[in-house]
């Protein structure tokens, strides 16, 4: 049996090399001994687990593989009843009083991946601490793992399916409310990415005047028209043509297991994952009047800090990855949360992102506003200046990790994109300050063999030299 390592959010791999029933079992086994200690730690009688899945290729065959690991536990196990949002998983732990989830997801990977991620009591991401604790619990071998077989397990009550769609819409109502949208007349472009978001707009503000028009709303699970169901350019590209050639108001966009978002505005033109984490946090903060922290990852925006300037709420940075942002969001009782990559929390809702929610307060700031989405993004700009992102994505040899790593330990370069370096933060990856208040991040990727290099700066034309300058430091050019 190979090494399971947990990144981010738990572990992937390739469906049928390593991503086997047998390894799954072994994940669950780890997990279950884990919820088991923590449960006599506080005391707990008979904890519950939630247990969900994607629309991937036999994710509900793993989810059920990993419900007997945890029935041979004497687990409860709450067990969705179809592919189920991420943040909809997330929400049913607070509704079932559970001590944690399982979800069967690789989220934005290729389709040739599958994953098991783990969540806390609280429905957000488990610290590192936790995962490490976690990882080292898992066997050897899956003939280590305990078992009670699925049928046994419904029988004995150990399993249960239920639909954790209602408490959750019950919860959405009390965010945000759902008729002005329904009856505000919007056309609105729908792409879930064959993924596990589709008919939740619909379902949601769907039978008044607003038209929803959803596309790759099936299961497929190769994905086509697009390389991975990450909500980026170029994958969707064919949501925002579309967007243009039917005249809607805006592109909203759900990844595979709908936490991540993305939108497109009334010209079909990308709306960048900076400028939509300022703009959900201007909205909370001016349309909302609500006040709290906001946390940001620091691969994330820095009009977030000129926000917090502006309305007098702190802002605390993280590194990359919900495994830190969820922990400090559920310690400031944050107004919002985010990261780079599209994923977005809001408070009232469980430390976790919610790409459904993020589409309804988007929708709901176009509405109360008047504004179209290229309008908001001149407000945005009016209050915090111009800014400019872009990322690169490079695969890399994971032999020369290392190697890449102690270049850019080592790294001063004096200009970046012929802007002058101010300083240089290494808490996650290797991040330089830029005279102009931007920054060039540099960073592995602890999902994939991916090398990341990102920038945000104030001019346009500046992008792509300070990306490339990056890709040099990173190769000792």
């Amino acid at each position: 049996m190979n090494e399971i390592k947990f990144g981010t959010d738990g572990w992937r791999g390739r469906i049928a090399e390593d991503y086997t029933f047998a390894n799954v079992r072994r994940c669950a086994e780890g997990y279950a001994r884990y919820i088991v200690t923590t449960a006599q730690a506080a005391q707990a009688a008979r904890p519950a687990v939630v247990i969900g899945y994607d629309k991937r290729f036999q994710s509900e065959d793993f989810a059920a593989v990993a419900a007997e690991v945890l029935a041979g536990h004497g687990l409860k196990v709450w067990l969705t009843d179809g592919a189920t949002p991420t943040p909809v998983i997330a929400f049913a732990v607070n509704a079932k009083k559970a001590i944690g989830a399982i979800n069967i997801t690789a989220s934005h990977n290729p389709p040739q991946d599958n994953g098991f991620k783990v969540r806390d009591h609280t429905g957000g991401a488990i610290a590192p601490a936790g995962l490490a604790q976690i990882e080292a619990a898992i066997p050897a071998s899956d003939a280590d793992a305990k078992r009670l077989d699925y049928d046994r397990a419904i029988a004995q009550g150990l399993i249960e399916k239920f639909d954790p769609a209602v408490e959750y819409i019950a919860n959405l109502q009390t965010l945000v409310e759902l008729r002005p949208l329904a009856d505000a007349g919007l056309k609105v472009l729908m792409d879930p990415m064959w993924g596990n978001g589709a008919g939740w707009l619909p379902r949601l503000i769907g039978g008044g005047k607003t038209q929803i028009v959803e596309i790759h709303n099936e299961r497929n699970p190769i994905f086509p028209e697009m390389t991975r169901p990450e909500p980026i350019p170029p994958n969707v590209n064919v949501g925002l043509a579309k967007t243009k050639e039917i005249g809607a108001n805006c592109c909203c966009i759900t990844d595979g297991d709908a936490d991540r978002c993305g939108f497109g505005d009334e010209q079909g033109r990308f709306i960048n994952q900076l400028r939509a984490y300022a703009l959900l946090a201007l909205y909370l903060l001016e349309i909302r009047g609500q006040r709290g922290a906001i946390v940001k990852t620091l691969s994330t925006t820095s009009m977030l800090n000129k926000l917090g300037e502006l309305y007098g709420v702190p802002v605390y940075e993280t590194g990359v990855g919900f495994k830190y942002v969820a922990p400090k969001m559920t310690e400031t009782d944050a107004m919002i949360g985010g990261e780079e990559s599209g994923g977005y929390a809001f408070r009232g809702n469980v430390p976790e992102r919610d790409g459904i929610l993020a589409n309804l307060y988007f929708l709901d700031l176009q509405v109360r506003t008047g504004k179209t989405p290229s309008q908001l993004i001149d407000w945005l700009f009016d209050k915090v200046g111009p800014h400019y992102y872009d990322r690169i994505d490079s695969h890399i040899d994971p032999q020369q990790r290392e190697a890449i790593k102690a270049r850019l330990r080592t790294a001063q370069p004096d200009r970046i994109g012929g802007l002058k370096v101010s300083g240089k933060d290494m808490t996650d990856g290797y991040k330089f300050m830029l005279e102009d208040g931007g920054w060039l991040l540099i960073r592995m990727s602890g999902t994939e063999p991916l090398m990341r290099v990102y920038c945000e700066t104030s001019k346009e034309s500046l992008v792509q030299p300070i990306l490339q300058d990056g890709i040099k430091i990173a190769n000792g050019m």
